[in-house]
């Protein structure tokens, strides 16, 4: 059986995502990889923060603090907010470490090795005040297109035209403001990307004809237009830096590598640094380099595809060795805000630690999932919200919960009741019980999140189906072994609910599960069996009824949830 290696997109070190980022990689991720693991798979989830290049470099003096501080600082207020989602992975790194730096200077020794690297001259933008050369989002100008004064010399965020430093009016720098700049030549190292291009598009051919259409043609499209040659190093004082026992010159000038070389790399570091954890248990190599029994699905939003479907399979490729090259790419498109962009910069949208402080993870988990952005890009609205989580999961599952476990209490005591043999119903529920779940596996094996939550709530509705036809507040009445064996059935619905549900709302799974006291209940997942005879949670067995699930949002609480964050034609 193969060996499942998952990475997400790396979230970038500076400041906290928003709900984009998360739908769009790391929670995605983490629903196929607990999925995996429950099925019996061995998983191992990888992720990192990415924490090279400019906008660190910036955001650190901005805040004040030495760079490293800064990351270090970043890292853990992250790695918080992905802890209080419930995110499970099993290693989540830092691309500034030892062992990222090592393995892509390994990288670059061996793509110079192999005739893929080569220095050239080029002419760049140097301030004299800050006698530096500036990489262009250190230099900030107006935008000759629509005048925004606040343009980077990559592109204007305003309008979002890619931009050539010079292309900018009244150009500064970044770092002390000063116009003072002049253009002088200097020297960095270009990835031969042309010289690969027959063996990528071969590459890709084999292995990309399964991807989704937004991964696949997002690559052939690149492809189409031709890979150039790119520029992998620039003038910075943090990264991983250039190997002076390689290119001593570039050393001795302080070069260090693009961001987008070493990031990609962070997934092989971040897996040593796992395995360096405890080198005795764990072995990073076996994972990455001839693994031919690893299947590898890579989990990120669209703007990342080129780098992942092109540029880092080109790197791989180029060592001529025999790393791990991705299986299986899943690519979303846009979570939007109101039919406008999430934006970072501009603070504008849901971010991740505000909607922990407003509702637990389970909340946004199930709404994220079920309105993932895979055919096309949605828009969060509070209204979609509210009504995602006040039919599926508070009237749907969190009321099915209840009622059962209250009424059975209430009439028959803190024990499963036994009741009458299962009859005529409970059979029939049970088949469309297992085929729900062979439903709901199929698309967790396709990696279709959003018709895995249609399945998942398919399943939960049956419970109800069946509870309004069998009625045991009206059993009751007149024959109580009859309700009894209603409860019993719909509480071994609870328990297959609190299995199969854990991909998607981990805390609330383990709510439900732990409300029955089953001695050696260690099953991971349901069998086709387990799901027919629905017989897992015997009669006498102790029962408590758990806190109510999820509670209904209000017309109050949108309001106030809208005056918070906006919502309407001013955040288009």
């Amino acid at each position: 059986m193969a060996r499942h290696l998952i990475t997400s997109a790396l979230p970038y070190i500076n400041g906290i995502k928003h709900l984009g980022n998360m739908v769009g990689s790391m929670l995605p991720a983490d629903v196929y990889a607990r999925y995996l693991r429950q099925t019996g798979r061995e998983t191992l989830y990888i992720c990192a923060t990415d924490e090279h290049g400019t906008p660190a470099e910036l955001a650190a003096k901005e805040a004040g603090l030495p760079v490293d501080a800064y990351c270090a600082q970043q890292h853990d207020a992250q790695k918080a907010i992905y802890d209080g989602f419930a995110l499970s992975f099993d290693h989540f790194g830092r691309s500034s470490s030892a062992q990222n730096r090592e393995i892509t200077q390994h990288f670059a020794r061996q793509l110079k090795k192999n005739g893929f690297i080569e220095e050239r001259a080029i002419r760049q933008v140097y301030s004299l005040a800050d006698e530096r050369f500036l990489p262009d989002r250190y230099i900030v100008g107006t935008c000759p297109h629509c005048g925004y004064d606040k343009a980077r010399g990559d592109q204007c965020e305003n309008c979002t035209r890619v931009l050539d430093p010079t292309d900018l009016i009244d150009a500064r720098s970044a770092i002390s403001g000063s116009s003072d700049l002049e253009v002088r030549e200097t020297k960095h190292l270009f990835l031969l990307q042309s010289k690969l291009q027959g063996e990528v598009e071969a590459w890709i051919d084999e292995h990309g004809k399964d991807w989704p259409v937004l991964a696949s043609s997002i690559a052939r499209k690149w492809l189409t237009e031709g890979l150039h040659d790119r520029a992998i190093t620039r003038d910075l004082d943090w990264g991983v830096p250039v190997p002076a026992d390689t290119w001593p010159e570039l050393a001795a000038e302080g070069k260090v590598f693009y961001v987008w070389f070493d990031a990609p790399v962070e997934y092989i570091g971040a897996t040593k640094e796992w395995a360096d954890e405890r080198p005795d248990e764990r072995d990073w190599k076996s994972w990455w380099y001839e693994a031919s029994d690893v299947r590898y699905t890579q989990f990120m939003g669209k703007d990342n595809v080129p780098f992942h479907t092109v540029m880092f399979p080109a790197t791989e490729i180029g060592t001529r060795e025999p790393w791990k090259r991705v299986d299986y790419v899943k690519a979303f498109n846009w979570l939007n805000y109101y039919g406008g962009k999430f934006s970072t910069s501009q603070r504008r949208g849901v971010f991740t630690h505000d909607a922990l402080e407003i509702l637990p993870a389970d909340y946004w988990r199930y709404f994220m999932m079920a309105n993932a952005p895979e055919s096309d890009d949605t828009s969060f609205s509070w209204e979609l919200f509210s009504a995602t989580v006040n039919k599926d999961l508070a009237d749907v599952l969190g009321n099915f919960v209840n009622r059962v476990l209250s009424f059975s209490r209430k009439r028959f005591g803190d024990e499963v009741p036994a009741g009458s043999e299962a009859g005529a119903a409970e059979t029939e529920l049970g088949r469309e019980v297992a085929r729900l779940l062979a439903e709901y596996e199929g698309h967790m094996e396709e990696m279709q999140f959003r018709k895995a939550a249609q399945a998942l709530r398919a399943l939960w509705s049956a419970g109800n189906s069946y509870l309004e036809t069998k009625a045991p507040w009206l059993e009751i009445k007149t024959d109580p072994d009859a309700a009894a064996l209603t409860l019993r059935t719909a509480m071994n619905l609870i328990h297959l609910y609190s299995v199969v549900s854990e991909p998607f709302i981990p805390a609330t799974a383990a709510a439900m599960r732990s409300a029955f006291a089953l001695a050696g209940d260690e099953r991971t997942w349901v069998t086709q069996d387990e799901a027919c005879s629905l017989s897992s949670v015997p009669a006498g067995t102790p029962f408590t009824v758990p806190p109510v699930l999820f509670a209904k949002i209000t017309e109050e609480d949108l309001e106030s949830y809208r005056e918070r964050f906006g919502g309407g034609d001013e955040a288009a």
